[in-house]
């Protein structure tokens, strides 16, 4: 099993990065800061000032991921080097997301991958907090999702399954908010709100599904994958569709439980966010470097794969799916097993 590498976050918008050696050098005015570039698999950045073109050359032979995160949590640019692995693989790939019947095998998996970890997180909450919550309320969503479930399974065409993955997905948020248990007054959700983000949850939400989507498209291609071809998302210039179908059915189990940890353990609180002129929330600086300190250490945490039966770190959970994507696009294994966690 691959092993999991360390990612360096640069907080400061005002960061300019270059290259000395095999180190990678932060520049923030006069002053400047050098991290050795060995075990580094990626870096992120909120800067705006750039990159030296001799950093940018080293990641991309050295397959350091390196990416570029707007203070609103939207990716703004990936750098992408050589593509690995066989391009039998890619043009296997190419010829299954034209296929209309063999791209909605896959992506009704993913969207079961989705809604089944939706529906645990409910139940966990409901298990764990049952004197804090509306557990009524919320075994009628849980059975909801179940029946969607069955639903995606019988699906003909991408249209129907799109139709339940949303309507799915709206159901799962109406309850979302309820588990916020800490710091309720502050961190109010009342449905997703992206570009801005409009309220502190939406704020935390759209800079972890950010990273997520970043660390998914960087395993598909380091299997070979090619990460802006998917199968249920479509194609459009500069998305990543793959990424963001593989994305799925991590965001309940990877994301919005993180988000929730980060506010029901006060990891962040309300002085870790401004508010702009046109109603965007956003993390302040001290906020960023709460989130991405914490991010990394839920990334380090064990868990047991569901399919594998491994121990592994949260953070290889993108890499082990791309894996098992790439396993059954080969034809060894019978179908693409999603990401059920339990």
């Amino acid at each position: 099993m691959r092993k999991l590498l360390n990612t360096i976050y640069i907080n400061s918008p005002e960061a300019y990065l270059a290259l000395d050696g095999g180190n990678l050098v932060v520049i923030i005015d006069e002053n400047k800061s050098r991290v050795p570039l060995v075990n580094i698999e990626s870096i992120v950045s909120v800067g705006y000032r750039g990159v030296s073109p001799a950093l940018m050359r080293y990641c991309t032979e050295n397959k350091i991921g390196l990416a570029f995160v707007s203070r609103t949590g939207l990716l703004t640019c990936r750098l992408v080097g050589e593509n690995n692995g066989n391009v039998l693989l890619r043009k296997t790939q190419y010829a299954v997301s034209e296929s209309t019947d063999q791209a909605l095998a896959i992506a009704q998996n993913f969207i079961v991958g989705k809604i089944y970890n939706q529906r645990w997180v409910i139940e966990r909450m409901t298990r764990d907090h049952a004197a804090r919550i509306n557990v009524p309320q919320c075994k009628i969503i849980s059975d909801e999702l179940k029946q969607a479930i069955t639903s995606c399974l019988a699906v003909t065409d991408i249209d129907s399954l799109r139709g339940i993955e949303g309507q799915a997905a709206n159901r799962y948020d109406s309850v979302f908010g309820q588990f916020i248990l800490q710091q309720a007054a502050d961190f109010q959700f009342n449905g997703r709100s992206k570009r801005p983000p409009l309220d502190r949850v939406n704020a935390l939400l759209s800079l972890t599904y950010t990273m997520l989507g970043h660390e998914c498209a960087a395993a598909l291609e380091s299997v070979g994958l090619d990460a802006y071809v998917g199968f249920m998302h479509t194609d459009r210039p500069g998305r990543i569709s793959l990424a963001l179908d593989l994305m799925e059915e991590l965001r309940a189990p990877l994301a919005d439980r993180f988000v929730l940890r980060l506010v029901n353990q006060q990891i962040v609180n309300v002085k870790d966010f401004t508010v702009k002129e046109n109603g965007a929330v956003l993390l302040t600086d001290d906020g960023r470097k709460k989130f991405f300190d914490a991010w990394q250490k839920r990334k380090n945490e064990t868990m047991t794969h569901p399919y594998l039966n491994e121990k592994i770190e949260w953070g290889l959970i993108p890499y082990t799916q791309a894996l098992l994507l790439s396993r059954y696009l080969r034809g060894d294994l019978d179908q693409y097993p999603p990401f059920l966690w339990k």
